[in-house]
């Protein structure tokens, strides 16, 4: 394996890693999964999306009081 191509690996897994670690692809695997479910279901927006999933985390009172 070159150089290069050990480089390109690496920053692949770490941009995985960030991804998965900050939340970024909730979204993709949503609308993977809508789209396998139900391919003529609207596709929410990204903004939506992270609005009904802030607003479902902040409804459950198993989460406790957020102030930020």
């Amino acid at each position: 394996m070159s150089r290069l191509t050990a480089v390109r690996n690496t920053a692949a897994r770490v941009r995985w890693f960030w991804r998965e670690a900050s939340g970024e692809s909730a979204y993709d695997r949503y609308v993977a999964h809508l789209r396998r479910h139900d391919p003529d279901a609207e596709v929410p927006s990204r903004r939506d999306f992270e609005r009904q999933r802030t607003d479902a985390r902040e409804a459950d009172p198993r989460e406790g009081f957020r102030c930020c």
